[in-house]
């Protein structure tokens, strides 16, 4: 097992986890079995009680961890499925340690931070390391492991402290670490910094650990001099200094990387058995982020939500949305609209921000309401949707002259209970107590429009996350209007899926589809979203759901996987050049 560790140095929220995702990328592409740990030194157990404004959005897996959305990008690079434990925590390690030493585990000792949550963190990471995360059950060759925070920070100690003593243990030629650092440019003087970076790889050195790469992170691309100066005073060769510019997408990062010739120093450093084939992935990675620089045509999509002042609260929508758009040649203009702000109360006491956020709903080609807990922003939403068309509690307001309809976490007394809770939620408890994780829809029609976007798939097991759910009791009233449950889970009990007759594309999912879209496979229910708002959506059914010539992906039922066969492009003859 090779193990690379990524650290970071100067600020927070660097870049570290894209970085990681990208070594691991370029590094599967060689044929390579890759898996990926990501450490958060918080004392929290998991990130499920987080406010998206926090650490961002809680990103789901199939087995219901709820987790950084680090894992997120982990999973959408490399094609893989992660589980909860390859996201630990201060929590989670304290927690263990603190559970042997009450079993008496061990034997009376004084426990301390070393040896004892030290060797916990080593074997943890041992453990998790071998645990296969693709379809093939093939143990992974390379763990990459990215350390959240900065180096320096107390709360981060005791994991320095272990991968200190770990590269002794595993030996030198399994483990390297990569820093990531800041490289500053003043607009005063335009010159760029060295300074910050010489200080944090001189505490890094300190701490015990002497960076392998040092990958800087900068506006423009490196001088050369800077790199030779970074060189010099850190104590590395100038090719192990990388520089890792901003660029117009994500997906340019593993081909930035790869092309300053990372694979070839790791796999001499970690003496890695990397295969001498072409590297397809990486060429199907860089059509489609060449792709993403000629897109002319635009489609705009409404994000109705809560926490839309910080776009890493919906990251993974924000992503979902992007593959769905580059699948159909299209780009993508996401327009933030705050519910709280199409509430009347905000017309009577912020008028200017009520006008504004009608205004970017109105303008925009579709419209995408993600959910959302608490009462905060619920009427915004709900009058969001009932501009496109009613839902849910707006219709049941409506059909049955009922006024106060309503959800049971708003209003526990309500009497007109549309959305009620599930068995499985505690209210007084509030960490993994929701319906969580990889579940089953069963289709329950066969005209539906979503299960035509899944390629007629008899089911779907996609991510839940909610405490609520609609009421079953009324199910045949919605019906009646024009509301068809396509879907509905194992037992028949659980509305899935909604959709409403004679609309361009109305589609209301329990689950969340956006954790399980991948760049080059997009969620079927985002596709939708995609076509529908593109004006596609009808000639795309007609077609038995297969894309046209010049879109990106003309067969949508294949694999997942990146490296998978797909057809050849035909994209205009532009030079990037």
């Amino acid at each position: 097992m090779k193990y690379i560790l990524v650290t970071g140095g100067v600020i927070s929220g660097i870049g570290k986890g894209i970085i990681a995702s990208s070594v691991g990328t370029i590094l599967k592409s060689c044929g390579l079995h890759v898996t990926a740990i990501k450490i958060d030194p918080y004392i929290n157990i998991d990130a499920g009680t987080f406010s998206p404004y926090e650490h961002g959005e809680v990103f789901v897996l199939d087995d219901g961890g709820e987790v950084d959305l680090d894992l997120g990008n982990y999973e959408r690079f490399l094609d893989i499925r992660l589980t909860r434990d390859n996201n630990l925590t201060t929590g989670k390690i304290y927690q263990s340690v603190i559970n042997k030493e009450r079993r008496g585990d061990y034997l009376g000792k004084t426990v301390q931070v070393v040896p004892h949550i030290t060797d916990a963190i080593q074997e943890w990471v041992v453990k998790q390391a071998r645990v296969p995360v693709e379809d093939d059950d093939v143990e992974p060759q390379v763990c990459v492991i990215e350390l959240g925070g900065t180096v320096g920070d107390i709360e981060s100690m005791p994991f320095i402290e272990a991968f200190r003593q770990f590269q002794f243990k595993v030996k030198r030629e399994n483990f390297c670490n990569i820093h990531v650092s800041l490289i500053p440019q003043p607009s005063a003087t335009g010159e760029q910094k060295t300074k910050p970076t010489q200080s944090s790889v001189r505490e890094l050195r300190g701490l015990g650990l002497s960076p392998d790469l040092i990958m800087c992170r900068c506006s423009t691309v490196l001088e050369n001099s800077v790199k030779e100066k970074i060189s010099m005073f850190c104590h590395v060769e100038p090719e192990q200094v990388i520089c890792v510019h901003d660029v117009s997408s994500i997906y340019k990062v593993p081909l930035l990387l790869e092309k300053q010739g990372v694979v070839s120093y790791l796999s001499r450093r970690l003496n890695m058995p990397i295969e001498t084939r072409p590297r397809k992935m990486l060429t199907k990675w860089k059509e489609m982020s060449d792709r993403s620089d000629r897109l002319l045509e635009q489609c705009s999509i409404a994000l109705v939500g809560k926490y839309t002042k910080f776009s890493d609260s919906y990251a993974s929508v924000i992503k979902a949305l992007e593959h769905s758009a580059l699948a159909i040649s299209h780009k993508l203009e996401v327009k933030y609209v705050d519910s709280a702000h199409l509430e009347p109360s905000t017309l009577q006491e912020e008028p200017v921000k009520y006008h504004e956020a009608w205004q970017k709903l109105c303008s925009a080609d579709g419209v995408l309401v993600p959910g959302g807990f608490g009462v905060r922003g619920t009427e915004g939403k709900i009058h969001a949707i009932s501009w496109q068309c009613l839902t849910y509690t707006q219709c049941c307001r409506n059909y049955f002259y009922v006024r106060y309809a309503n959800s049971t976490e708003f209003d526990p007394e309500s009497k007109h209970p549309v959305v009620i809770d599930m068995p499985e939620h505690n209210p007084g408890q509030m960490g993994g107590t929701m319906r969580l994780g990889k579940r089953r829809t069963i289709f329950k029609t066969n005209n539906s429009v979503l299960r035509k976007l899944y390629g007629d798939a008899e089911y779907v097991d996609e991510r839940h996350r909610h405490r609520f759910e609609v009421n079953p009791e009324l199910k045949s009233h919605f019906e009646e209007k024009g509301f068809r449950f396509v879907g509905q889970d194992v037992e028949g009990e659980r509305m899935e899926v909604i959709e409403l007759d004679d609309h361009p594309y109305f589609v209301g999912v329990q689950y969340h589809p956006e954790f399980t879209s991948r760049p080059m496979k997009p969620s079927p229910p985002y596709l939708g979203l995609l076509l529908a708002a593109a004006g596609k959506l009808q000639s795309y059914l007609q077609k038995g759901c297969r894309l046209s010539p010049r879109d990106t992906y003309s067969d949508q039922s294949g694999s997942s996987s990146p490296d998978s066969e797909i057809s050849e492009l035909k994209l205009p003859s532009i030079s990037n050049e």
